[in-house]
Parts: C-alpha cells; structure tokens; sequence
C-alpha cells in the first residue's frame, strides 16, 4: 500500500517506475484497455446510447478524474474538439487544492481535469466513451496503476444536470454490455468546483516524453487513443501554456 506521506508519495511515484521501465514495458503495462474482455473490444468500444442533445453551439465543461492527471490532459489534449484541458483538482474544498495537501489523499480531492470543448465537433457522450476505453482503467477503486489513494479514484464531475444522466445511463449501459471484466467504480459527483493545479503540472506529458513515468504509464493512452479513435485524433495536442500565451 502507497504511504500517504507526501516524501514517500514522490520516492514511489517517480524512483520506482524509473527503476521498473525495462520490466514494465516488455511487459505492455500502462495500457488503458488490459481490463476489457477481449483485446478486439477496444476496436468496438460501445459509444453512448444516450447523449447531449445535438445542435448545440456553445462551448461547454467536463470534469473527469481517472488516477494521474498528466496522462488524462495529456489525452484529451489530442481529442478533435477538445480547445483546452487543464489539469487540477476537484471533489475539496479551495484550501485544500494544493498538490503536496491532496496527496496525503485526505482532502477529499481527486486529481482532475477540466476539459472544454466544442459540442459541434465532439460531443460530451463521445468524451465519456474516450474516458472509460483510453484514458484510464474504471474498475480500479482509488487507484491507477503505480498510484494509490482517494485522489486518484475514477470519478465524473457532471457541471450540468444533463451530464449526469448521460454520465450514469453510460456507465449503466456498459455494465449490462459487460465491457470489463471487473464491476466499474467511477462515481459521480455533480456540484463541485474544479482548481486547477500548479503550472508545473501542466502540459506534463508534451514536456516530458521521455520521463519515465509518461514513458510507462501514459504514452501508451496517446498510442491506444490514435488506434482506437483514429477519426477525433489530433497530432498536435492544444496545450495550456500556448492558450496563457494569448
């Protein structure tokens, strides 16, 4: 069990996946999709019965949460329609959402990201099918891979009453289509208010490819993404610093 101390948080996050990278990439670890039923699934992972409304033309928010946020942003950063995905935190309160506070997993928080979109060109149902098959694992209860603890629980942050019932209809109808072969855990949890994190944690993965942990955890969501979703891929990823530039 990862110790809640914010020392041993960091020894664990980053000295042991840089001591585990040979094993753990000839082993394929790091990918989202190793919980689905079948490796061909991935190719057809079930997109929402129930979604938004078409026709809408205003930009809208999503909140979602799925262990590390360097990975997550760092996928929805080269998502078609995405125009800006900010890494922070969601679930506390505004005192508590600082990185060394939330990582002794105490705060309530979970690490998140805040992602606007163009609902003309992507739709909030097609960014859930994306959360749940390439941007982290569901059914792992608070935790991804290397990472331990509540704050990195699996969870959707409706911002509209609408979200929320495309959201739990979503989750129901993989549930019944047996996708994974564990239960899914994502909670939802609509009214909070996401803080975005320090500027360090932003753009992390584009930063840092070659830092082992996006090495093993999180390039391989890029490449499963690429694979999966050929159709909303983008190349070039839309990143926080470039949008403070303007």
């Amino acid at each position: 069990m990862m110790s809640k101390n914010p020392v041993a948080h960091q020894l664990i996050r980053y000295v042991v996946p840089t001591l585990l990278t040979a094993t753990v990439l000839l082993a394929g670890c790091g990918t989202s999709t190793s919980q689905l039923t079948a490796p061909e699934d991935a190719r057809t992972f079930p997109a929402p019965l129930l979604d938004e409304p078409a026709g809408q033309t205003q930009p809208e928010v999503a909140v979602l949460a799925g262990g590390c946020f360097w990975g997550v942003q760092g996928v929805f950063q080269h998502v078609t329609g995405v125009t800006e995905a900010v890494s922070g935190y969601a679930g506390g309160s505004q005192g508590t959402a600082e990185y060394e506070t939330v990582s002794t997993g105490t705060t309530g928080h979970a690490e998140s990201v805040q992602i606007t979109f163009d609902p003309q060109k992507i739709s909030y149902g097609h960014l859930l099918q994306i959360f749940f098959s390439v941007a982290h694992d569901p059914t792992e209860l608070n935790r991804q891979g290397p990472d331990v603890g509540t704050q990195y629980r699996s969870e959707i942050f409706p911002t509209t009453a609408e979200q929320a019932r495309v959201a739990k209809a979503y989750i129901d109808q993989l549930e019944q289509a047996r996708v994974f072969k564990a239960p899914i855990v994502t909670r939802i949890e609509p009214d909070q208010t996401f803080y975005p994190a320090e500027a360090y944690h932003q753009d992390f993965l584009t930063r840092h490819p070659t830092y082992p942990y996006i090495v093993i955890n999180d390039l391989p969501k890029i490449e499963a993404l690429k694979r999966i979703q050929p159709d909303v891929y983008r190349a070039d990823p839309v990143l926080v610093a470039a949008a403070g530039s303007n």
